[in-house]
This record gives structure tokens, C-alpha cells and sequence, in this order.
């Protein structure tokens, strides 16, 4: 049996069907990469001055972030943390009246090409803009 695929040739001059962008779910979404030392946060294009900044894990470095992010209108978060270090970070931004997200890193790690902190906490706020990420199951206080 021989079977033959229709192809359309796509007109560089003209928007073809395949071209469509997935829609902006969360256009108030950050990204923060949980470290040890460090929290890597990423906030939208435009709305400071710098859109990635590193805080330290701190009580006064974490209130610290929540002001930033307030800052910066931003309403949900992602974060993603491989050990304990989420849980201070997570109860200061949702007591704030922030939407958090903790998602599974192995799920957000598989993506080949990513090797820094930087590009981490970048990624899971593009992936959150768009509704890509699911939070980890946690139940009620």
C-alpha cells in the first residue's frame, strides 16, 4: 500500500496555519529556581530594570523577593526546588496572596541545554506564561 502525506508549501510572504503561538496563559507569572544558598527569581520582560535577580534564602532576603515580585505585578509563581528549601519561600509568597506553584523538577529538568540557575528559573517562568506547569499535590494548612 503506498501512501502519500499532503504537504502545503509555506510562502514565507504569508502566515501559514502551523505558524500559530500558544497563548500567553499567565501574563503576570514568575519563575524561581530554589537553591541552598541562593533563589533565582525571573519576572516578565519590562517590568524592572533587570528581569532576573538572585535572592538569598534569608527571612529578610525572602520578604525581600515578595516586595520585588509585588513590585513588579507579578501574581503566580513556579518554583521548583529539589530538597526542603521550598517550603519558607512558598508560605511567605502565598500569606502575600500569591498564587504558588511547586512543580516537579524532574518534569522541568528533562529539557536538554539548560545548565545554570539563570536559565532554570528563566524556563520555568516562560513555561509557566504559557500554562505548561502543574503544581505538586499539597494539602490543606
Amino acid at each position: 500500500m503506498n501512501t502519500k502525506l499532503k504537504t502545503k508549501s509555506i510562502n514565507n510572504n504569508s502566515q501559514s496555519e502551523s505558524s500559530t503561538s500558544l497563548p500567553q496563559i499567565n501574563i503576570d507569572a514568575a519563575g524561581i529556581d530554589i537553591g541552598a544558598v541562593r533563589y533565582w527569581v525571573s519576572v516578565p520582560e519590562g517590568r524592572d530594570g533587570e528581569c532576573i535577580r538572585s535572592f538569598g534564602c534569608f527571612t529578610a532576603d525572602l520578604y525581600a523577593l515578595a516586595d520585588w515580585l509585588q513590585k513588579c505585578g507579578i501574581k503566580t509563581v513556579a518554583m521548583e526546588s529539589t530538597g526542603v528549601y521550598w517550603i519558607p519561600v512558598f508560605q511567605i509568597l502565598e500569606t502575600r496572596g500569591f498564587e504558588v506553584k511547586l512543580v516537579n523538577a524532574h518534569h522541568v529538568k528533562t529539557v536538554p541545554g539548560r545548565k545554570s540557575d539563570v536559565l532554570d528559573c528563566q524556563w520555568l517562568q516562560k513555561l509557566h506564561t504559557y500554562g505548561l506547569l502543574s503544581g505538586s499535590f499539597r494539602p490543606e494548612d
